[in-house]
């Protein structure tokens, strides 16, 4: 734990000024304090703690300790704002958030003197506090239930309508997981759940900004099977059926909101796995009425080589990159800046993820025949200006999208690689026609999703030589350079990053680089001409964030490689 160290003095003048702004507006008068410094909430903690003699433990420092709901149980903590925790070695401490409330302290030492332990006390944010309790929260409500013993012949339908008062309702344990999962990982706004079945239990993951995060564990591999049928019912999918790979798909409606899940079963060697996109509709909507490129978080340089290739009159614009990088988004900011209502604009996804007004957007069906390749031949006799294709996955389709390019449409799609240079193979292969690609193709935009340092926690560091070498920096080149890492906060959930922007490198084609594709030229003479046309690469683009303390080595590491 950190020992405060007052840098700042907490006078008895302020302390008076904050009694009585706690008096005028009935508020605890720590929120007083806060309200007359402008202090940071880290030196905030550090005067007080200083003041009171109390150690101080930040977010981080509370999700390494261990909660104590057996000595003060939950209802009870958030009643009182107040908290037993243990560390690894089972040392007990209580966690305030409010130094002048001296009667919740009086009551929690009396509490743990019942039980024989005399803890140490410890001072923490009151918003970090009100994270944490957030976070255990979820873990909690995931786990309720599953103490009882379950009854199949409890289970129900699907249920339509998911709330916090119908998940304490469900009498099935194992609908209440399911059902519970489902709200806190809309709540947390993660874009996927994971839950993975290992020998005996079954671990529940959410990814949240591009990044799993383990969330519970339940044991027993029966509970395991019986929360993958669950979902198995929910999507229709067959649940005798635990041999090969199914996909399938629901919707629920939680606090009004519809939303979509995509959900993909994948049998393992302790039973099977499974993966559920969600899918905001509303939520998406709403974002689409204000999506621009500038407010992706690209850079400008970046954004103007979108908006020259999203701006010919036809040709094709390529998005690519990994599952979960904002390909989709990309194409639809960039539809949304030249969308004027002079043009005839016709997508095709699976599924329609953000909805635009006088846009004709049909989902893909496979199951009822209308694959992307079947829908795109038809969108041709439907006197299109622009297409988009939600993603090229087969020769078919990538033939038409070639072909409707050349004979006048300007076609956005995305295709899954890893760069701008592997975009060429990937058609090649798929049989396409080097010439007819290298004419239809404007131009290309790889793209990833980078993490960005939380503006509540984030802190200037020098970071070591070794980690310069790493990266493929000197100290010279960073001399001017302002490193920053997020400490982890309540804002941020603890993990230092919070929020994300998206970095891209954009390849636009002239008629010398078209003549290298059509002769097949190496990759590595592909790359002097596509510097020579300005290509600027994804690893220039996040350390242009880097240098402005906008997210770390880390991130650009995991991200570009």
């Amino acid at each position: 734990m950190n020992q405060a160290v007052g840098q700042f003095g907490l006078t008895q003048e302020m302390i008076e000024q904050a009694r009585a702004v706690s008096s005028e507006q009935d508020v605890p008068i720590l929120q007083g304090l806060i309200q007359i410094t402008d202090w940071s909430p880290e030196i905030l903690m550090m005067a007080v703690c200083a003041r009171f003699g109390y150690d101080w433990a930040s977010m981080s420092e509370l999700q390494a300790m261990r909660p104590d709901f057996d000595l003060i149980s939950y209802p009870e903590c958030l009643q009182r704002n107040v908290l037993a925790v243990r560390t690894e070695s089972d040392i007990a401490h209580l966690v305030l958030s409010d130094p002048f409330d001296g009667a919740t302290e009086d009551w929690a030492l009396r509490r743990c003197a019942a039980s024989g332990l005399y803890p140490g006390v410890l001072l923490s944010h009151p918003d970090d506090l009100c994270a944490y309790f957030a976070q255990q929260e979820s873990l909690l409500r995931a786990m309720d239930g599953f103490e009882a013993k379950h009854d199949a012949r409890n289970d129900e339908e699907v249920a339509a309508v998911i709330t916090l008062s119908s998940i304490s309702d469900d009498a099935s344990s194992v609908v209440k997981l399911v059902n519970s999962t489902i709200y806190d990982a809309l709540k947390l706004r993660a874009s996927d759940i994971h839950l993975e079945c290992d020998a005996g239990c079954l671990h529940v993951l959410y990814r949240i900004d591009g990044v799993l995060v383990p969330i519970t564990q339940v044991q027993g591999q029966d509970m395991a099977e019986q929360v993958i049928s669950r979902i198995k019912v929910m999507a229709e999918l067959d649940i005798a059926e635990r041999r090969i790979p199914q996909d399938g798909r629901f919707k629920v409606r939680v606090n009004g909101r519809e939303i979509d899940f995509r959900v993909s079963v994948m049998p393992n060697i302790f039973g099977e796995d499974a993966v559920l996109r969600l899918l905001d509709r509303q939520s998406l909507t709403e974002e689409a009425q204000a999506l621009r490129l500038d407010s992706l978080g690209l850079d400008a340089y970046t954004m103007s080589g979108i908006r020259r290739l999203a701006n010919k009159p036809h040709g094709m614009l390529l998005v690519t990159g990994p599952t979960g990088s904002g390909k989709t988004t990309t194409l639809y900011a960039a539809l949304t800046e030249i969308h004027t209502g002079r043009d005839k604009i016709v997508t095709i996804e699976d599924p329609v993820e953000y909805r635009l007004p006088r846009v004709l957007q049909i989902p893909v069906n496979e199951k009822k025949g209308l694959t992307f390749a079947r829908g795109l031949r038809s969108i041709l006799r439907h006197d299109p200006d622009k297409i988009m294709v939600g993603e090229i996955r087969d020769d078919e389709t990538a033939q038409i999208a070639v072909q409707a390019a050349l004979t006048g449409h300007l076609v956005f799609t995305t295709v899954h690689a890893n760069s701008v240079f592997d975009v060429l193979g990937r058609f090649l292969h798929m049989g396409v026609d080097a010439y007819s690609f290298a004419s239809a193709l404007n131009g290309i935009v790889a793209q990833r999703l980078l993490r960005i340092n939380c503006p509540h926690c984030a802190a200037v560091v020098t970071p070591s030589d070794e980690e310069l070498e790493v990266a493929g920096l000197s100290r010279t080149q960073v001399t001017d350079w302002v490193f920053k890492v997020g400490k982890g906060c309540g804002q941020c959930r603890g993990v230092g990053y919070k929020g994300r922007k998206a970095v891209a490198e954009v390849l636009i084609l002239d008629d010398g680089m078209r003549e290298m594709i059509v002769a097949k030229a190496p990759i590595s003479a592909l790359k002097e001409r596509a510097a020579s046309l300005g290509l600027r690469s994804l690893h220039e683009a996040t350390r242009h964030w880097v240098a402005r303390g906008e997210t770390t080595l880390e991130e650009v590491a995991r991200v570009a490689g």
